[in-house]
């Protein structure tokens, strides 16, 4: 995620997490009211099927209870109307024939065993349209029913009902339903694994951003390289053009505080050579002076230098060569002392910023280091943070075994120009240059007393 760019609280900030999120929850949705579509329609298509198996059997009984006499049309007891089910008690399928409009049941199947069918009252239809309904059976069952009133010869009106188990229905339809979700999570299941796929190679472009963009940072490459699809191809572009004008920008500013550097530092030679050719106590406090405005105005020089190089993308300096290079350099100035300066550094870490940067720091702190030994100096580098992180930092921690400084004297010994000993040689600068430099990085200078009793500065700077 960009930094300076915050997801709503709440919401995913992977732009691909997003996009499954939301392809989950659409399809989870469409397929939720497709199954219930589905199931209502097979539940109308099962319960119109069973209406007409009622009404089937509706005709069947209507034309086996109605026979012809010599002259006239008279009622009789139909038979099992081809369903076994009707001559079993409270099997859940019913028949009943009933006088109209007096309700009196003339006749009823074996299967009621006594029990009256509870059909609804109302006037039915008297155009042969049967009536249709749920209703409960003698057994608490639920009943569909199909009720017709006919009209005979002599006059006489009946009212037909044919009430079967409505229970199959239910069963059927949830058979169907656990079918229908079984498919519907398949077939899902099968949608997110498409987006996934969709989703991981739709962003792969980005992710090939990303990897340039770490490139660029780390110092491999100075630009944004390869083809990108049209609708992040001006992304990249404006990318390339933002680090053309950073890269102008560290130009003009080294060039300007180089164009300052001369312009001061010739005057204060000239300062310097005319106080140093004079005597007197004027002379001398003039050359004192002189002396510490030309370490000031170095100190400033490189600081301002160092603001415009911290603004350049991808400058990376590997911190073990240089903090070899520092130690036998330190090795020869005291050698007449007999100083051991010991250096532990992984190999694979490297510094975020410029090589000369890395140097003046850790040489400052190996020059103060062996000024105030008695016979070991110690430099170590520990990584803290995860590989590849952007708030990976290194601890440089330089122990010396010397007399070392108490709480108070070591936050003194930060103060810039403040020397606490006269006895050596120095400007009092070094450990305040080392602390804006680190500062300047992001990281930062602290004094703690050395397990050996001596001194020990931890430098924290920011590493990949």
């Amino acid at each position: 995620m960009i930094r300076g760019l915050r997801a709503p609280q709440g919401a995913p900030s992977s732009l691909a997490a997003r996009l499954l999120l939301s392809a989950m929850l659409w399809s989870a949705i469409s397929l939720a009211a497709a199954g219930v579509i589905l199931v209502a329609l097979y539940r109308q298509s099962v319960e119109r099927g069973f209406d007409e198996r009622l009404d089937v059997f509706l005709k069947t009984l209507i034309a086996q209870m109605v026979g012809e006499g010599d002259d006239e049309i008279a009622l009789r007891e139909p038979g099992n109307l081809g369903e076994p089910r009707f001559g079993l008690p409270l099997s859940g399928w019913y028949w009943t024939v009933r006088s109209f409009p007096a309700g009196v049941v003339e006749m009823s199947s074996p299967s009621l065993a006594g029990d009256v069918l509870a059909l609804p009252d109302g006037e039915p239809s008297l155009d042969g349209t049967p009536a249709r309904g749920a209703i409960a059976g003698p057994d608490g069952e639920d009943l569909r029913y199909l009720e017709r009133v006919i009209s005979l010869a002599d006059g006489g009106r009946y009212l037909v009902a044919v009430a079967g188990n409505a229970t199959e229905i239910g069963e059927e339809v949830a058979t169907f339903g656990t079918r229908v979700a079984a498919t519907l999570s398949v077939f899902g299941l099968g949608l997110v694994l498409a987006t996934l796929l969709q989703v991981r190679v739709g962003l792969k472009p980005l992710e090939r951003m990303r990897a340039a963009l770490h490139a660029i940072r780390v110092g491999d490459t100075q630009r944004l390289e390869g083809a990108f699809p049209s609708e992040i191809a001006p992304l990249a572009t404006e990318l390339n053009a933002l680090i053309d004008s950073n890269r102008e920008v560290v130009d003009r500013a080294r060039t300007h505080v180089g164009n300052l550097a001369h312009a001061l530092k010739t005057p204060l030679s000239v300062v310097l050579n005319e106080a140093r050719a004079g005597e007197g106590p004027l002379a001398a406090k003039v050359e004192e002076q002189a002396l510490l405005m030309q370490a000031q105005v170095n100190h400033h020089l490189d600081r301002a230098r160092l603001a415009a190089q911290r603004r350049m993308i991808g400058v990376v300096t590997e911190i073990a060569p240089a903090a070899e290079g520092l130690a036998r350099a330190m090795r020869r100035i005291h050698g007449e002392r007999g100083l051991a300066v010991e250096v532990s550094v992984p190999a694979d870490l490297r510094f975020r910023g410029e090589r000369q940067d890395l140097e003046e720091m850790l040489g400052n702190l190996l020059d103060n280091a062996c000024k105030w030994a008695t016979g070991t100096v110690q430099l170590r580098v520990e990584a803290t943070g995860a590989a590849g992180g952007d708030r990976r930092m290194a601890r440089v921690i330089v122990d010396d075994d010397g007399p070392g400084l108490g709480p108070a004297a070591r936050k003194a010994a930060l103060e810039r120009g403040r020397r606490l000993d006269e006895s050596v040689p120095g400007s009092g600068l070094g450990l305040a240059i080392v602390t804006d430099l680190a500062g300047l990085y992001g990281g930062r200078l602290e004094l703690d007393a050395a397990p050996s009793g001596g001194l020990r500065a931890v430098l924290s700077l920011p590493i990949l």
